[in-house]
């Protein structure tokens, strides 16, 4: 017999924001569960610009 299949992890419930800089909407990650409320961009290279594009 072979093992139950596992539960798929699903994402399209995860919130969504968009970037400060670049607009583009990113999910929530796991990283961010204790600051995602302060979380402005999508990537450290957005961080890193800040001016809004």
């Amino acid at each position: 017999m072979s093992a139950p299949a596992a539960p798929r992890h699903r994402k399209p419930h995860l919130p969504h924001k968009h970037c400060a800089a670049c607009g583009r909407p990113f999910a929530w990650r796991r990283k961010w569960s204790a600051c995602w409320e302060s979380v402005r961009y999508c990537s450290e290279r957005c961080r890193r610009s800040g001016a809004p594009r």
